[in-house]
């Protein structure tokens, strides 16, 4: 990807940044710094950089399951926050920045320091050729005496304090990134995106999983649903409740956390009180899975049965079946029951199993 050209700053070394991506820190740490520049900061800590990579990799962490390294201390330490917190996998990030800077736990503070300990030196290594072997082996307050002997390079240290430490952003860095930033947040988000699929090779849709999850429409699908309701009565899968207009609600059999697509097969009426409930859990396979293929089946019947359902569900299909080898296995004309539901777990097990693998917890629904 082509950074914006500069006639004063060494775009060719800065461009080199990521080319050593063993690990993610340095793709969290630029990111946090970038963010930082674009609100106008040029002074920053140690510690508010590092709570902006963790808040950064809560989502990825907490939310959508996703390995970003073996032993990697910004997910353990997520982890940790987590288990402490009690906070929502998708919480605000404003909350869990306000609870970092709160936070006194022992653990998550030693965690921090582990994230210091290199970053915040090699990434400017491209800069540095003159710095060799052992040199890269002084401890943090040497080290970064001896960085702030070099010349031109994006940031320099301010004394050395632990967490405290800050950094100095130099100006016409700080004008170049905050001038580009989109260009750049892109082309970090390109690299970030590289080194996630390499670490989860059998997860779908990692583009969709750097942020927060965004509220989705499923009003087709609901509208869907609401007319085969007003035909014949319909029961959601999990508690057996009979569904209505007003109660309805569309759930993700294998949450959204994992597959990041809204297809029609994977998608099942039920109230908001259990869509709540489940949230981003995966439903018990042998307790749900057949309610769910009567549930389809049903759908089903009634889409080839009723004209106008087969309109609703066309409009549906535009938007929700997106996988024309899917449509027409699962949907076409004349399936058995026993034909419907085997199309559907052919479709359906392999996903659910692989969200199983990624660490996504089992559900049923309690009482």
């Amino acid at each position: 990807m082509q950074l914006p050209y500069s006639d004063v700053l060494d775009i060719a070394h800065f461009s080199r940044l990521f080319d050593n991506k063993s690990e993610c820190y340095k793709l969290f740490w630029f990111q946090a710094i970038a963010r930082k520049i674009k609100e106008g900061h040029e002074i920053i800590a140690f510690e508010t950089l590092i709570d902006e990579m963790i808040a950064d990799a809560w989502y990825m962490v907490s939310e959508y399951h996703l390995n970003l390294g073996p032993n990697d201390a910004l997910e353990r330490v997520v982890h940790r926050l987590s288990g402490i917190s009690h906070m929502k996998s998708c919480e605000k990030k404003e909350v869990i920045l306000e609870y970092l800077a709160a936070c006194e736990d022992r653990e998550v503070t030693a965690m921090k320091r582990i994230l210091f300990q290199n970053v915040p030196y090699r990434l400017q290594a491209p800069f540095m050729e003159s710095m060799r072997g052992k040199e890269w082996n002084r401890s943090g307050k040497n080290l970064a005496e001896r960085i702030n002997q070099e010349q031109r390079l994006m940031y320099y240290f301010l004394g050395f304090n632990g967490l405290n430490t800050q950094i100095q952003i130099q100006k016409e860095w700080a004008d170049y990134i905050r001038q580009n930033y989109e260009i750049i947040q892109g082309w970090v988000e390109f690299n970030l995106i590289q080194y996630l699929q390499k670490r989860n090779p059998s997860v779908p849709g990692i583009v969709d999983k750097l942020y927060p999850p965004k509220e989705r429409n499923l009003e087709k699908v609901k509208k869907y649903w609401k007319m085969i309701i007003a035909i014949k009565p319909v029961r959601e899968i999990y508690g057996k409740e009979p569904l209505n207009e007003r109660n309805i609600s569309i759930d993700h059999f294998v949450p959204w956390s994992y597959v990041a697509h809204d297809e029609l097969w994977n998608l099942t009426p039920t109230t908001r009180s259990i869509n709540s409930s489940k949230s981003n859990s995966l439903p018990d396979w042998d307790t749900y899975f057949p309610v769910l293929c009567k549930s389809e089946y049903l759908s089903y019947e009634t889409m080839w049965e009723y004209p106008r359902i087969h309109i609703e569900f066309e409009k549906c299909a535009r938007e929700h079946l997106n996988n024309q080898e899917i449509r027409q296995k699962l949907y076409q004309e004349g399936l058995s029951e026993r034909e419907f539901s085997m199309h559907l777990e052919e479709i359906l097990f392999p996903v659910y199993q692989s969200a199983k693998s990624m660490g996504f917890s089992n559900w049923s629904l309690k009482g």
